[in-house]
């Protein structure tokens, strides 16, 4: 039987408990530094139904994997591999980027500016095969699905006007609601700017102004609410998308090459001049989300710091040697500044107060199914039994 409770749900504070029933919508209680949530919020029972498949190995190829394994709450909706691994084992060419605050996120992806639509993107994973990362089958997972016991009921209510409920269209709408809940807006700094001096330590307030100052100038490419959109050194927003920049990780020929894998915009467009250019990520759970860079080449973000401090990677050795500072391609605005080991600690100290531990571990998030041993105690856990 499916014992997996109605979920409860807002961004900065207790679970809602004004209402369970499976056909109202969830609740977000948003800062008022938030945007409007973008979305019709999805019923309870549509939520509930994107939990179970999001965190069920049965949608992928040989039960090999599951969304949640790729996405982890702990580590802020990513996997914690340099580069992603899908079902079969193949390792990708890029880092997993997160999930958090995916309402909002725009382009969705290192390289690719008009992939904008959360469905067109989830069938990415779900069904590509170059290389494989789910390898769902969408011929048979639907028959799969309907005799399996947990699933026909909560198909029916999340979608009890659709007479064939169990199908491709409705899996891939109730994972799109499951995944608009992954919000994250309750983080220190976020209880700052609603009022709360002592949100912060002495160290990430000295670290925010420093972000925030024209010396290090991080905000014209990390601003906005989550930390992704180009900004003035005021912090005022002057664009509405991401950018795409060459913060000069590589120079590995003298002329801002890449490793051939993976080259960015160039690889879509040809251009020389978008050699190295990958969307500029949101900083909401960045210290959880590592390694970072869009290859995962970054172990510590003391190394990113250090390289823009430096206006540019240098490598030296290993497979790609080269100074990303030289770079015909690097931005403009990555110039390079001072910084000492204790300004050097503030920034990293402003950087982990853009994590909600909260949005991490909500209760309505977590996977439904029970662990192998069952943890002890839990006794609303879902056996995964056909």
């Amino acid at each position: 039987m499916w014992v997996a409770g109605a979920i409860g749900c807002t961004a900065t504070g207790p679970a809602d408990k004004t209402s369970t029933h499976p056909t109202h919508r969830v609740e977000l209680d948003l800062p008022a530094h938030f945007p409007p949530f973008p979305y019709a919020l999805p019923t309870r029972a549509e939520a509930d139904l994107g939990r179970l498949l999001f965190h069920d190995f049965r949608l992928a190829v040989d039960d090999a994997r599951s969304c949640g394994i790729c996405h982890e709450g702990k580590k802020g909706y990513t996997d914690g591999f340099v580069k992603a691994v899908g079902a079969l084992g193949d390792a990708h060419t890029r880092n997993t980027l997160s999930l958090l605050n995916l309402a909002w996120r725009g382009p969705l992806t290192w390289v690719n500016p008009e992939l904008t639509d959360l469905r067109e993107q989830m069938q990415v994973p779900l069904y590509g095969e170059h290389p494989v990362e789910m390898g769902t089958d969408p011929d048979t997972l639907p028959a799969r699905l309907a005799n399996i016991d947990i699933y026909p009921p909560a198909f029916e209510a999340a979608y009890p006007d659709d007479p064939a409920p169990i199908s491709m269209e409705n899996v891939e709408a109730a994972l799109m609601a499951y995944e608009l809940l992954i919000v994250a807006a309750d983080t220190p700094y976020d209880r700052y700017l609603q009022g709360d001096d002592h949100a912060l330590s002495s160290d990430a307030r000295a670290g925010m102004d420093l972000f925030f100052s024209e010396r290090l100038g991080c905000v014209q490419c990390h601003g906005g609410v989550f930390f992704d959109l180009p900004a003035e050194l005021d912090g005022t927003v002057v664009g509405e998308v991401p950018l795409y920049v060459n913060i000069g990780m590589y120079n590995i020929d003298g002329e801002g090459g890449l490793p051939p894998e993976e080259t960015g915009l160039h690889a879509r467009t040809g251009i020389a001049a978008d050699m190295g250019r990958f969307r500029v990520p949101s900083l909401r759970g960045v210290a959880e989300t590592g390694p970072w860079g869009h290859d995962g080449s970054f172990g510590a973000l003391e190394d990113i710091l250090d390289a823009y401090a430096r206006g540019g990677r240098l490598l030296v050795g290993g497979p790609w040697p080269g100074d990303g500072a030289t770079s015909p391609w690097k931005d403009a605005r990555i110039q390079g500044f001072s910084l000492t080991e204790d300004e050097r600690s503030q920034v990293v100290a402003f950087l982990e107060a853009l994590t909600d531990p909260t949005a991490n571990a909500l209760p309505y998030l977590q996977t439904p199914f029970c662990s192998d041993p069952p943890d002890t105690g839990d006794t609303d856990c879902i056996e995964v039994v056909e």
